[in-house]
């Protein structure tokens, strides 16, 4: 009996570009040159230029370097690494509150000002370094919703910025239907809604940095767009670090960033 061939995980760099394009193409943070970027996602292509690019997040790649310190991994791009801040893996489990805390310091207390401690509570409370954390905890604090949380858009910037997960429907080339669950807000606590479809995409311009999907397929999103197809355990974890930050923020804070910043 022949042994099923297992395709070797996604170079951590292109694993990056997928998650980290969709707010580069809204303009919200990394390099100017997004078509650039989009281009070693399609190509699959990883040299010095593309780790440069990387570098020039702010959010994400401080995240990146933490974790790889605190595990021993001496590449932020490891797949592993990347794998952990935006999906969830067992790495975010071994990083401690002093390593997170201490960099949240660094990157954050002069921004923040006397709302350091608000931003601090989330480390306090048991936070981890994934890219929940930030949304839910550290993005309200750091001013990254500018005039959303006016506008009444606060709501839908934090559920497009999380990383959500869905089913896929139906794969229409560059648009695949998905069924998701939305963020919703009572006045009170965040939460999960129920399931509801929503098309998203996986390429622009003819180009895609994503092979067909199939009806049943469970995938990553951020914002507009398809990230990559997940496994079961990349869905458990994205599932469970998502709840775990949800769960703080609902239950957990005294002053959390997401709630104050819904109003």
């Amino acid at each position: 009996m022949t042994a099923a061939i297992v395709a070797p995980p996604t170079p951590g760099p292109i694993l990056f570009v997928r998650y980290a394009l969709p707010p580069n193409r809204h303009g919200y943070c990394g390099p100017n040159d997004n078509a650039s970027f989009f281009e070693y996602g399609v190509t699959q292509t990883v040299d010095n230029g593309l780790r440069s690019l990387a570098k020039e997040f702010a959010g994400a790649w401080p995240y990146l370097e933490l974790i790889a310190h605190a595990t021993g991994i001496a590449d932020p791009l490891d797949h592993r690494v990347v794998e952990a801040y935006w999906v969830g893996n067992a790495l975010l489990d071994r990083v401690g509150a002093g390593p997170l805390g201490n960099s949240m310091e660094d990157r954050f207390r002069y921004k923040t000002g006397r709302q350091f401690a608000d931003l601090a509570e989330g480390v306090v409370a048991g936070g981890m370094p994934h890219h929940s954390f930030h949304v839910f905890c550290i993005y309200p604090w750091v001013g990254l919703l500018g005039d959303d949380r006016r506008s009444g858009q606060a709501l839908t910037v934090l559920d497009r910025c999380r990383i959500r997960w869905g089913k896929v429907i139906a794969d229409t080339g560059e648009q695949v239907v998905v069924e998701s669950r939305p963020i919703t807000w009572d006045g009170r606590r965040l939460e999960l809604g129920p399931p509801q479809q929503e098309t998203v995409i996986r390429g622009a311009d003819g180009m895609t940095m994503l092979a067909p999907l199939q009806p049943g397929d469970w995938v990553s999103m951020h914002w507009e767009w398809v990230c990559d197809r997940l496994s079961p355990a990349q869905l458990t974890a994205l599932r469970r670090y998502t709840a775990f930050h949800l769960s703080m923020v609902n239950d957990r804070l005294t002053h959390p960033g997401a709630v104050v910043a819904l109003g």
